[in-house]
């Protein structure tokens, strides 16, 4: 497949994610950034396209459409809510935190009409019965493609509004909700993974994802991925099973193989972000969203580590390869999952038009992610972590290698289910690293960098 240009205004390009976004004038906005963080290229405040990585429609006017069909579907045949979303229903029901969070969230909102009412003059999200009855029709759906508005987030754009205001930014840091947004997830997670979602895996020359339309965006796919176009689906038994494919043997070679000063690309991703200096606690909820190492690594015992060191953070594209491989060869000394938010936004960023794409950095220390501790066999890199970051539905994070095995640079890590996220490359002071970004500054109109290519090299 030709390298997909994974610019913010193609990112909610996919599946189903909302978008829209005003600033929010708190005092949030004014704090400066501070300490020893040092950004290579990510200019704070510069305007960029959204929709990173194709996770949403880059044209907002497709996915108030997208919303206005959906709403307007579901009004006209209700169902019974799913045991799972009754479920959900109950928490807000009877426990009055939760019920008075997920009130303000929808009277929070601006009453401009752009958050009220489509461009048509329907019904935005209104309350969180209308909210649960538009996450019930999801959960027995799968993205079809679409070249001008691929919604790859359905949920996170059904939420998109709420969750920029305070009492959505609360009630998605919640635990009691996020332990039950797991849940709804993991319905939704099954459903993909079944036999029922190959519906979406034709070749309906619009929405099928071997169709015309699908095949002139992964021109290359027959010869870039495992798969049997002969058979139905092409041998893919399920959306997760295509969405989780692996590249033909020998397509992405391992860059410098025996050479343990190379550090390769973990995953097929864009340069998001590059600092150096991190500290071990920091305000990660300010705009320049510095990071924070102690809160990145859920305050693991390794945490001393890190801190001071330098994190490479990328994302990935919808349409890209989905898997981690191992950034260099050593001893996997720890792996760790650990559960956190799947909607939180920064609320310094207002109402992001792609949430939570301007919260890249932020969601590192409260999403849920994976964390692979590596002792390298190069004694000049040591112990460094490869962390996977899930976003929005894109929280399954799969490891597939188990502590104390030993990995070869370029061997498979893991993998996220349902999507592409962000991950990190964290890495102990000491280590020198000249990083090589194929001639790109971070940042997120930067474009995919193969797998197992050379990313660094230890000085």
């Amino acid at each position: 497949m030709s390298q997909v240009r994974t610019s913010r205004r193609n990112l909610l390009k996919l599946v189903g994610l909302g978008a829209g976004a005003v600033a929010i004038p708190l005092p949030l906005l004014a704090e400066p950034l501070s300490g020893a963080l040092v950004d290579e290229g990510l200019a704070p405040g510069g305007a960029a396209p959204f929709r990173v990585g194709r996770w949403l429609p880059s044209d907002q006017v497709v996915l108030d459409r997208w919303m206005e069909d959906l709403i307007r579907t579901v009004d006209a045949n209700p169902t019974s809510l799913h045991p799972v979303v009754e479920e959900f229903k109950n928490l807000i029901e009877t426990d009055p935190e939760v019920y008075l969070l997920f009130h303000q969230m929808f009277e929070q909102l601006p009453r401009r009409p752009k958050f009220r009412t489509t461009p048509t003059g329907d019904p935005q999200v209104r309350d969180y019965g209308h909210m649960l009855s538009l996450i019930n029709a999801i959960l027995t759906t799968a993205p079809e493609f679409n070249k001008t508005g691929l919604v790859g987030f359905p949920i996170n754009a059904i939420l998109d509004w709420p969750m920029g205001t305070p009492g959505g930014f609360a009630a998605f840091l919640n635990d009691k909700v996020n332990a039950h947004l797991k849940k709804v997830l993991g319905k939704w997670a099954k459903f993909l993974a079944s036999s029922d979602s190959c519906y979406v895996l034709g070749t309906n020359p619009r929405t099928g994802w071997f169709g015309r339309d699908a095949m002139a965006a992964m021109p290359d796919f027959e010869k870039e991925f495992k798969c049997s176009p002969g058979q139905p689906h092409y041998g893919f038994t399920s959306w997760d099973d295509f969405f989780t494919r692996e590249f033909r043997d020998g397509l992405r070679p391992v860059a410098s193989p025996h050479d343990d000063a190379v550090v390769v690309n973990a995953c097929e991703s864009a340069p998001y972000k590059l600092a150096r200096g991190v500290k071990r606690r920091d305000r990660f909820w300010i705009k320049a969203q510095p990071y924070s190492i102690a809160h990145m690594l859920a305050n693991d015992e390794l945490v001393d580590e890190f801190v001071g060191g330098t994190i490479y953070q990328a994302f990935l594209s919808a349409l890209s390869y989905h898997r981690w491989h191992s950034p260099v060869s050593g001893k996997i000394v720890k792996t760790v999952v650990v559960d956190g938010s799947y909607y939180s936004e920064a609320l310094s960023e207002g109402f992001d038009p792609a949430g939570p794409n301007e919260s890249q950095g932020y969601i590192t220390e409260v999403a849920t992610r994976a964390l692979i501790f590596i002792e390298a066999d190069n004694p000049a890199i040591g112990l460094m972590c490869f962390m996977a970051v899930g976003m929005a539905e894109v929280s399954t994070c799969e490891i597939t290698v188990y502590e104390g095995a030993h990995v070869h640079k370029g061997d498979q890590l893991g993998m996220f289910h349902f999507g592409g996220s962000t991950h990190c490359l964290i890495f102990r002071p000491e280590v020198r690293l000249d990083f090589d970004l194929h001639g790109q500054r971070p940042g997120l109109d930067s474009s995919n960098i193969e797998i197992n290519s050379r990313i660094a090299t230890v000085r």
